[in-house]
């Protein structure tokens, strides 16, 4: 089943492409990342999704109603986080969250409860009676996620979600997201590379207006980036030896040392699991650490959206 599905959507500013042509399926209980550097178009993105603009060409829906047709019933089903929330200061967040329910057609009993589940999930319970005008931003960063979430929506649109929150904020925001999975697919567009390896299944990149590619982490980075071993070798000069001893080999692609750790980068893995060991016993080399470092999603995203040559 699918949460999100967009169909050459597209957007232009006068000559400026924001977004052309994106093409783009999302499964239903996944958390998936949207990645580009600024200015991709992951925000207009996020705003045609939401309805709060509507597109040059193409079309799109969220959990089987279309939104680029104005589709009313679209809006009670999903939950949007910009990415500097704006909230009326003058109220307090526990009246800010009632009143957000209100919209929704929520009330009594059933919308008390939520607010006040919503205030103890997003750590604000102390601070609910407080005017959101004092909150610092990572606060309103919590209650716009809190509001977000406010009529359980099956599909969360969050715009950069965490990058106002300290280590600790952010760390417990990730743990919600993580858990939301089992009852609404997020889709989240984020810079911050570490957050998107631990928490999504699934990473769309975006490179000027452009999607560059679509699919699991582990997939990205098999297709897209190349593991490096790291070896420390015993004795002075012992790197730069076995650098030279295996310059030329079909299967490597680049070696450097660097004192006493040679980095090398194989352009046949499998081969490079099998010669660099016996290259280090042919050579009577002692080694004091062997290191296979996978790619991160990191190294994928500076190959992708900054190719070399």
């Amino acid at each position: 089943m699918e949460a999100i599905r967009c169909e050459k959507l597209t957007k232009r500013y006068n000559s400026v492409t924001a977004l052309d042509s994106l093409d783009l399926t999302v499964p239903a209980g996944i958390v998936f990342g949207f990645l580009g550097p600024n200015g991709a178009g992951k925000t207009t993105t996020i705003k045609l999704l939401s309805g709060l603009t509507r597109p040059t060409a193409g079309r799109a829906w969220l959990a089987g109603a279309e939104v680029t047709a104005g589709d009313g019933m679209a809006r009670a089903r999903y939950g949007y986080l910009p990415e500097e929330p704006t909230m009326y200061g003058w109220m307090s967040g526990r009246e800010f969250l009632t009143f957000s329910g209100q919209l929704f057609g929520l009330g009594g009993r059933a919308l008390a409860a939520r607010v006040e589940e919503l205030l103890e999930v997003v750590d604000l319970k102390e601070a609910a009676r407080r005017r959101v005008g004092g909150y610092s931003r990572g606060m309103r960063q919590r209650l716009g996620l809190a509001q977000s979430l406010i009529n359980r929506p099956p599909v969360l649109l969050l715009d950069e979600p965490v990058s106002a929150l300290d280590p600790m904020g952010r760390r417990e925001a990730l743990s919600l997201l993580d858990r939301l999975r089992r009852e609404a697919t997020v889709f989240m567009s984020t810079h911050i590379l570490a957050d998107v390896e631990r928490v999504c299944d699934r990473v769309a990149i975006l490179d000027h207006g452009r999607l560059v590619t679509e699919a699991g982490q582990a997939e990205l980075r098999e297709k897209y980036a190349t593991p490096v071993f790291e070896m420390e070798l015993e004795g002075t000069g012992a790197a730069e030896m076995l650098r030279a001893k295996i310059a030329g080999e079909s299967w490597l692609a680049q070696a450097t040392a660097q004192g006493d750790t040679l980095r090398v980068v194989a352009s046949d893995l499998t081969a490079a699991k099998e010669e660099l060991p016996r290259a280090v016993v042919a050579n009577g080399l002692t080694l004091r650490r062997y290191e296979l470092k996978l790619p991160s999603l990191e190294d994928v995203f500076v190959r992708l959206v900054r190719p070399q040559g």
